[in-house]
């Protein structure tokens, strides 16, 4: 392992999670079992100070952790300059074999925490409280993850080995790649392209509807596909080369750091309209609001990144 500053601030920070979501999970454990709103015992206002220190530990990490992806990438990027044979975060992330999966479980909390602090808002915008056993019942269950992905970063910078030579992004996202990302480089790139359109359509459909369930799935397939589509077919014309497919030089100083703007309306987006959907499952209410948002983060997705081919088509003739 070798020990740079930003691994020290990123396990220095795991190490302060541990703690206080390890506090905040046996805290909520209780809560879960004994909370009674309508009871006015000791116990009781022993508890409701303790739901306030627990949902403050809850989003004072949820705050935290938002930075701290983009901090994660920006550091294994960091990182490829000192492992030989990567040109980007992408092969120090592939550089273990569970760095992918690190970063898909990153991306997975941040969707659970959100969703928690939308129910704990809720919550305390009642006067009766009427969320707070559900609220606590589902961090219990999302410490887990959490958990999880702290045990994952840590052997994840442990198990990083400088002297060892990985693939570059070029080979990793590409049709001779024997990795499981090249089986998304086997079908028609058009089909990915389509689905990605097809499931937007279908978002807005769903909008139109004020179907939750529909909502609710769409966001998800679009938010799969257009991770695909950016990948197979229009991380080319951003980069305007044909065989560069990476979805994390995206971020990068030489692309004018486009991926942060892509990846944040893009996970704005599909966020709210899953998030509005489960809300109206709780609450039996259309969260309309988070609906527009959705609706407003995911047409500006598909504007901009819809405007890199059409833009390279009208410049150069072609199509690449």
């Amino acid at each position: 392992m070798s020990l740079t500053p930003e691994i020290i601030a990123l396990l220095t920070l795991d190490a302060i999670f541990l703690f206080f979501g390890v506090i905040a999970f046996f805290l909520s454990f209780r809560l879960a079992l004994y909370w009674n709103n309508d009871a006015s015992t000791p116990l009781q206002y022993r508890l409701t100070k303790q739901s306030y220190l627990v949902a403050t530990i809850i989003k004072y990490i949820f705050m935290l952790k938002l930075p701290l992806f983009a901090f994660f990438i920006y550091t294994c990027d960091k990182l490829s300059n000192i492992i030989a044979g990567a040109m980007c975060a992408s092969g120090v992330v592939n550089s273990v074999d569970f760095g992918l999966y690190l970063t898909l479980f990153k991306l997975f909390n941040l969707y659970l925490f959100g969703f928690w602090v939308v129910l704990h808002a809720l919550d305390i915008n009642s006067e009766t409280l009427p969320f707070t056993r559900l609220k606590f019942i589902l961090f219990v269950v999302f410490s887990l993850p959490l958990f999880v992905e702290i045990g994952l970063e840590i052997a994840f910078f442990m198990s990083l080995n400088i002297s060892k030579i990985v693939s570059c992004c070029g080979t990793l996202f590409s049709a001779s790649s024997s990795s499981y990302i090249s089986l998304l480089f086997a079908v028609d790139e058009l089909l990915w392209v389509g689905l990605f359109y097809g499931f937007f359509a279908m978002t807005l459909l769903a909008f139109w509807l004020k179907n939750s369930v529909l909502t609710l799935f769409c966001n998800a397939m679009f938010l799969i596909f257009a991770i695909i589509a950016l990948i197979v077919f229009f991380s080319s014309y951003i980069y305007e080369l044909p065989t560069h497919r990476c979805p994390f030089c995206l971020l990068q100083k030489d692309y004018y750091y486009v991926g942060y703007l892509l990846y944040t309306v893009l996970f704005l987006g599909t966020f709210y309209g899953m998030a509005g959907a489960v809300v109206s499952f709780i609450v039996k209410e259309k969260e309309r609001c988070f609906s527009k948002r959705s609706l407003c983060f995911n047409t500006l997705y598909v504007v901009i990144i819809s405007l890199y081919p059409i833009i390279y088509f009208i410049r150069n003739g072609v199509w690449l």
